[in-house]
């Protein structure tokens, strides 16, 4: 039993390097990053939309951001259980992430869906290089988390896309 006030820590073994754990993890946070500023940028959509399509695109940004809400949590707690501290901060995000933060100008409904559309597709092609990590690490869940991910965002990127079709 340990003394009042001694930390105590347990080994991480299930079965996957501490180099290959930490290499996922490193991938894992730039998914994360990714996330968090597309939820950042598409609720700030969701509450400056404007025009004629204000109604669709107003519930369409809430559901796609209560998602990635959701999602940035798995993601960090993926993180946790491989055993780093995932990152939380503005700063770690705008240095690991490859989404391109909104702007303090407000676009046009228009240009919010198409930055949208550029948004998930990042997230989806750096999901799909930590894919690869987790692969060669023979890291499962992670690699299922990500496949997972990557079906959201390619799916979501081809609804937003199609908003903007004028045929």
């Amino acid at each position: 039993m340990a003394e009042r006030g001694v930390v105590m820590s347990v080994a991480i073994n299930i079965g996957i390097s501490e180099a290959d754990r930490e290499a996922t993890a490193a991938g894992l946070s730039r998914v994360l990053a990714d996330t968090y500023t597309l939820y950042l940028k598409t609720h700030n959509f969701h509450w400056n939309v404007t025009g004629p399509q204000f109604n669709a695109l107003h519930a369409m940004f809430m559901e796609q951001y209560t998602e990635m809400w959701t999602a940035v949590d798995e993601i960090a707690e993926r993180i946790r259980a491989l055993g780093v501290f995932a990152p939380g901060s503005y700063n770690a995000f705008a240095r690991l992430a490859s989404v391109e933060p909104a702007t303090d100008e407000v676009p046009s409904a228009d240009e919010m869906v198409a930055q949208l559309v550029t948004g998930h597709e990042a997230v989806a092609r750096t999901a799909r290089e930590v894919i690869k990590i987790a692969d060669d690490a023979n890291d499962e869940p992670t690699a299922d988390l990500l496949t997972q991910r990557l079906q959201i965002h390619e799916k979501t990127a081809w609804m937003l896309r199609a908003t903007l079709d004028r045929r």
